[in-house]
């Protein structure tokens, strides 16, 4: 095993950070957008991938996309939430890496994303990599590192 000075934190591969599509909570573009909210809420999430067939990543779905669309110009209007299917609000603007890129693309990435979605080499979806696990690895090699240091100058 490498001593921690000598690892290259930002060339680590992926996969030891992915949670697997079947651990991923997601909704499917058909879903009503009460559906969505309700699965949001009980996971805790504020944004969930939305899947189709053959795990086919769709888009992101997101508490406040969904509150967006049912905000009326006087009231909150939930009584809508099922005239909406996800697939009308969700966001297709959303970035992805592949199963082989370097922790150093996904960290970048993450500053801007909770969540960082990844695909596989035929472009289904594999899984999430959450700024909490990258922020956890940091902190373990940095943690690492500081006690590399105070053994070295022992």
């Amino acid at each position: 095993m490498p001593n921690i000075q000598e690892k290259d934190l930002l060339a680590d591969k992926l996969n030891a950070f992915i949670i697997p599509v079947d651990q991923v909570a997601h909704v499917q573009p058909s879903n009503s957008l009460e559906h969505a909210l309700l699965v949001l809420v009980k996971s805790g999430y504020t944004a969930i991938p939305v899947l189709g067939s053959n795990n086919k990543l769709h888009g992101i779905i997101s508490k406040a996309r969904i509150l967006d669309s049912i905000l009326g110009i006087e009231r909150m209007e939930p009584e809508r939430l099922n005239n909406f299917l996800v697939s009308d609000v969700m966001a297709e603007d959303f970035i992805t890496v592949q199963e082989n890129s370097t922790f150093e693309k996904v960290m970048s990435l993450s500053i801007q994303y909770p969540f960082v979605c990844v695909e596989d080499e035929n472009h289904a979806f594999a899984g999430i990599i959450t700024r909490s696990k990258i922020l956890a690895n940091i902190n373990g090699y940095l943690h690492d590192l500081r006690r590399a240091r105070s053994v070295d100058n022992s």
